[in-house]
């Protein structure tokens, strides 16, 4: 095996762990050639498919994503189904090291009675609703007045807000048009968002706090009843300025009286109250109840045996994410995350799979803003340089094997996608994927708006090969 070629690696996942890893590694002095696989028509991950389209700023990380993908030096092959289309095996013919940087797109489990109802929800797949998402319904069920959303962070706050905000202050975004016409059929008038710890143990950002406060015809209401504060709660508040951003917010909106509160829906936030049970009739959700809890003077709550049940028609957990195993990959059952010691993927034994790498949430688990994907892949595409140049303690050529690291027996770029098209796959380019950019970019356009996302995953394929 030569090591004059240059190294080949393929990352799996387009989304900004995956553009960050292969930025990384593109910058580092090796020599090397990279592919960046995704699973949908369309890279860029959570930025276009989990981040709220009323948040501009974020969604800006995709400008930055665009300009890595748009340079020429990594290449994207989009449609292509990691697990269906092709396995590890496949992947190590074609190329010397893989990284795995797949995300978590499945909701966290919440195991208390009723949670399987009709009408009870998980706030991932709501979230891939209404960011358009190919591989979710076209429609969503949105036949209640009230509603509980069970969680302390910001996916929370992003599904309570839009349930809450009327269609027509949605529509400077990129929104689908049937996300559109799901929301305005909507009746909600009341939204109840349930934290089991205090006000100053939520995970709400200030930036996002702040914002929904400032949505139009919705008012906020919180309940002084449930603001404590122990000795935990006092330190946290010290210690970070950002908690004590979010106290501060919280409590000023305890000092809004309610005969100023005429929005014609609302948002409620319950502190310290813990979901024991989703009630049903019929099958179907009728009512949510919780148990108060009580600090314990470290931050942490317990129990008080005090329950409350909460007229509600539907409910949704926003209590975190969860990772998938990948066919022939390790995978920590327990904490959703592929099985690995800082980036390098490990074995039942905790050896390492020579040329085998994760980041981002499939690695760390789903914490974290987007940004910290950015140290995250560091960390990873470390491990690998010093494995494919001899220096580190595990990989390809820390046996002493001196072909540099090129061990696939198959390194020409060409050859990946020979063998895709020869199993049927539409594969798309980077170029292939700006047509449907720009098509997306023209509708907005029409539409007086920035952009309108093609929703159905075969138009989206048709339009990036020209076939539309």
């Amino acid at each position: 095996m030569s090591s004059t070629r240059p190294l080949r690696v393929a990352i799996v996942g387009a989304g900004p762990a995956g553009i960050y890893a292969a930025d990384i590694l593109s910058k580092t002095d090796l020599d090397v050639s990279i592919d960046l696989f995704e699973r949908l028509p369309a890279p860029f991950g959570l930025v276009r498919y989990g981040v709220a389209p009323d948040h501009p700023r974020i969604k800006g990380i995709i400008g930055a994503l665009h300009k890595v993908l748009s340079r020429g030096d990594v290449r994207l092959l989009a449609n292509v189904n990691y697990g269906v289309d092709l396995k590890l095996e496949d992947l190590r013919q074609y190329y010397d090291a893989v990284v795995f940087s797949t995300g978590a797109i499945k909701d966290a489990e919440l195991p208390i009675p009723g949670i399987d109802l009709d009408g009870s929800y998980g706030a991932a797949d709501f979230v891939s609703w209404f960011d358009g998402h190919p591989d979710v319904p076209r429609t969503w069920p949105l036949e209640a007045q009230h509603v509980a959303v069970l969680g302390a962070g910001n996916v929370a706050l992003d599904v309570s807000r839009i349930l809450a905000k009327h269609p027509k202050d949605l529509m400077s975004t990129e929104i689908p048009a049937n996300v559109q016409a799901g929301l305005e059929a909507s009746p909600v008038t009341d939204v109840h968002v349930f934290a089991r710890r205090g006000p100053a143990q939520v995970k709400f950002s200030p930036l996002e706090l702040r914002e929904l406060g400032h949505v139009p015809d919705v008012d906020i209401v919180v309940y002084p009843e449930d603001f404590d504060f122990d000795e935990g709660s006092m330190a946290a508040i010290e210690a970070t300025n950002q908690t004590k951003q979010v106290v501060k917010t919280l409590t000023d909106w305890t000092l809004v009286e309610p005969s100023q509160q005429t929005a014609s829906r609302r948002i409620h936030l319950h502190f310290l109250q813990a979901p024991s049970e989703v009630l049903g009739e019929d099958g179907k959700v009728v009512g949510l109840r919780t148990e108060r809890t009580a600090l314990q003077g470290d931050g942490t709550v317990k129990g008080t045996g005090e329950f409350h049940d909460w007229p509600v028609q539907a409910v949704y957990r926003a209590v975190g994410y969860f990772g998938s195993p990948l066919p022939e990959i390790p995978f920590d059952d327990l904490k959703g995350v592929i099985s690995n010691r800082e980036g390098r993927v490990v074995d039942l034994d905790g050896e390492h799979l020579p040329g085998v790498y994760a980041t981002g949430w499939i690695k760390r688990g789903p914490v974290g803003l987007i940004g910290h994907t950015k140290s995250d892949a560091s960390e990873t595409i470390r491990h690998l340089v010093e494995d494919v140049t001899g220096v580190g303690d595990g990989g390809d050529v820390a046996d002493g094997s001196l072909d540099g690291g090129r061990t696939a027996p198959h390194g020409e770029p060409a050859q990946i996608v020979d063998f895709l098209v020869e199993r049927g796959v539409d594969v798309i380019t980077w170029d292939e994927f700006t047509l449907l950019d720009a098509h997306e970019l023209g509708l907005g356009e029409t539409a007086g708006r920035e952009r309108v996302k093609v929703v159905p995953r075969e138009e989206m394929i048709d339009i990036a090969k020209g076939r539309a």
